[in-house]
C-alpha cells in the first residue's frame, strides 16, 4: 500500500522540473540576446575605427602619396640633405612649412568631427640615412627629424598638445621601403606620419 507522502511526490517532482526548464528557456533567451546586442555593438565600433583610420588618410593629395604596399604616407617632393648633414635647404623650406600648415588643418577637423570620442593624434617625424659607412648614420637620421620640428616651431606650427603627441625619430639605415642601388641617396630624407590612438568608442 503506497504511502499518503509518496502520491505527491512525483507531481512535486515534475512541478520543479516545469519550472526549472522554464528559468533555463528565459536565462538562454536573455544570454542570447545580450551577447547579440554586445556583437552589433563591437561591429559599430570597429566600424567607427575603420572610419577614423580612413579620414587620417585625407592628408592633401597635393603634398602626400600613400603607399598601401607600406602603410605609410610618402612626400610628394623629394626632400634631400646632403651626405652627413642635417640641415634642411633653403629651397625645401616653404614647401616643408606648407606641409606642416596642411597637417595642422586636418588635425583640427578630426577634432571638430570626432570631439564627442576619446582619439589622440600621434605626429611622427621620421629620419633616414643612406647606408654608406659612416658611423653617425642613426644619430644622423634623429637630427634631421629634428631638423624639420625646429623649423615648423620657428615659424609657429605647433600641435593641439590636448590631442596630440609629436615623436621625433631616427631610424638609420633600417625601415621599409628603402631605395637601393643608384638611388641609395634618396634615403637622405625624413617621412611624416599621422597615426590616430583610438580609445573607448562612444556609439
Amino acid at each position: 500500500m503506497k504511502s499518503k507522502g509518496s502520491n505527491f511526490f512525483w507531481p512535486s517532482y515534475a512541478d520543479l522540473m516545469t519550472s526549472l526548464f522554464f528559468i533555463m528557456l528565459v536565462l538562454y533567451v536573455l544570454t542570447f540576446v545580450k551577447l547579440r546586442l554586445q556583437q552589433q555593438a563591437t561591429e559599430e565600433q570597429l566600424n567607427k575605427i575603420k572610419e577614423i583610420q580612413a579620414a587620417v588618410q585625407e592628408l592633401p593629395q597635393e603634398y602626400f602619396t600613400y603607399q598601401p604596399e607600406h602603410k605609410r604616407f610618402i612626400l610628394n617632393q623629394q626632400i634631400g640633405f646632403e651626405s652627413k648633414e642635417s640641415d634642411i635647404r633653403e629651397g625645401d623650406k616653404e614647401y616643408l612649412i606648407t606641409v606642416g600648415n596642411s597637417i595642422v588643418s586636418l588635425v583640427e577637423r578630426l577634432k571638430t568631427k570626432y570631439q564627442d570620442q576619446n582619439i589622440k593624434y600621434l605626429i611622427v617625424i621620421e629620419g633616414m640615412a643612406s647606408n654608406i659607412p659612416y658611423s653617425r648614420n642613426f644619430p644622423l637620421s634623429y637630427e634631421r627629424a629634428l631638423s624639420l620640428f625646429h623649423l615648423w616651431k620657428l615659424n609657429g606650427i605647433e600641435f593641439d598638445p590636448t590631442i596630440c603627441e609629436v615623436q621625433i625619430a631616427g631610424s638609420g639605415t633600417g625601415g621599409v621601403g628603402r631605395y637601393s642601388g643608384n638611388e641609395e641617396y634618396k634615403n637622405q630624407q625624413f617621412l611624416i606620419q599621422v597615426v590616430p590612438k583610438i580609445g573607448e568608442i562612444e556609439l
